[in-house]
């Protein structure tokens, strides 16, 4: 009989966002932009008060690692399925923004109709219509007197009944009580089972790539500045769409006193629209022209410290993959690299976005490019 690979618990919602708080466990920061729709987010949370199965949420403490001193080292949790429920809860009960396809900051904001126990998103009509709580993340405040709310409520609706109304409130504010199930891969599997087990369970719905592994890789070691690193990835894809943008990251105490903030103020002015990089783009073209591999897997597996020789995880690994990752992401955003590359694709005959057949060939033409400067 072949042995167990995963463990399966049962935390409930308010012990995730506990971990999520402490840094215990990673998920993709809401910076990124979230593929939802808004009515997606009601369903799952309706699915979740009516006590539906809402599947399992995946993740994989990061193996243990050989420090220069011998001892081993255990890596924190990285959420590899459930990321776009975790998202919506975030975004949902404590009212984070999330970012959508063309970097637009926004709120989903879902209403509720304690009467009929009904949840829908926030649209014109219920915003005039005093039956609905137009925002359940104000539920979910700490400052908020659940027992004054129902005040108001029943102020502004007569015939209502305080009692039916409390009730109701509270079982909606007992969303973060339900338990949502969690498999926890074992820390010692190597780097390719766990990779084949994420591309398997991703295989259908919002599919996750090898970039959006590696993107978690990163933003959880701060020892290794992934966090910054993560950010410089972030903020220059957002950048290169949204100026206006720049206002906001250089008042990020984290970043600003970073070199990536100076290496990308350039873009403060706006860009050339022929080539906008996802976060995706720009670790293949990092990667590639800075590692001499084309995988990402790899780079998921050298962030993680593998050693390909012994197989073995290796701190050293990890910090010299960093260094190394860091470099190439400074190539990819400098000012010069960049505005050559572009001068040399529109001498080229390209002038339009629309003549560009694929973003995979831009890619690995600035991979060729960056290479070739080297």
């Amino acid at each position: 009989m072949p042995t167990q690979c995963y463990s399966v618990s049962e935390p409930q919602i308010t012990n995730l966002f506990t971990w999520i708080k402490t840094d215990e466990i990673a998920i993709p920061e809401i910076q990124r932009p979230f593929v939802w729709k808004s009515k997606d987010v009601r369903n799952f949370l309706d699915s979740l008060i009516k006590g539906y199965p809402v599947g399992y949420l995946i993740a994989w403490r990061n193996p243990n690692v050989r420090l220069k001193d011998g001892s081993t080292s255990a890596g924190k949790r990285i959420l590899i399925d459930g990321q776009q429920r975790v998202t919506a809860l975030m975004a949902a009960l404590l009212g984070q923004r999330v970012l959508t396809k063309e970097y637009e900051s926004k709120r989903i904001v879902i209403s509720f109709h304690p009467i009929r126990k009904q949840l829908e998103v926030l649209n014109s009509a219920i915003s005039k219509d005093k039956s609905w709580i137009q925002d359940i993340s104000k539920l979910f405040d700490p400052s908020t007197s659940l027992f004054d709310l129902v005040e108001k409520y029943c102020e502004s609706n007569p015939n209502s009944s305080k009692q039916e109304i409390f009730k109701s409130l509270e079982s909606l504010c007992g969303i973060t009580s339900n338990q949502i199930g969690l498999i926890e891969l074992n820390p010692d599997l190597d780097i390719e089972t766990v990779t084949e087990i994420f591309i398997r369970v991703n295989n259908e719905g919002a599919r996750l790539s090898q970039a959006d592994f590696a993107m978690s890789k990163i933003a959880v070691n701060e020892v290794n500045g992934g966090n910054i690193l993560r950010k410089a990835i972030d903020y220059f894809c957002h950048l290169a769409i949204v100026s206006e943008f720049y206002h906001i990251i250089e008042n990020d105490p984290e970043f600003s006193d970073t070199p990536f903030l100076r290496q990308m103020a350039w873009l403060k002015h706006g860009s050339d629209d022929l080539y906008n990089p996802s976060y995706s783009d720009m670790l293949r073209v990092a990667f590639t022209s800075e590692f001499n591999r084309g995988k990402l897997s790899d780079l998921v597996a050298l962030l993680s410290g593998r050693n390909f020789e012994t197989k073995q995880f290796e701190e050293t690994i990890i910090e010299d993959s960093f260094i190394k990752l860091n470099k190439g992401i400074s190539s990819f955003i400098n000012e010069t690299h960049f505005k050559r590359f572009i001068m040399i694709i529109r001498s080229a005959g390209f002038v339009n976005p629309s003549m560009i057949g694929s973003q995979n060939s831009l890619n690995f033409a600035y991979i060729l490019y960056l290479t070739l400067r080297k």
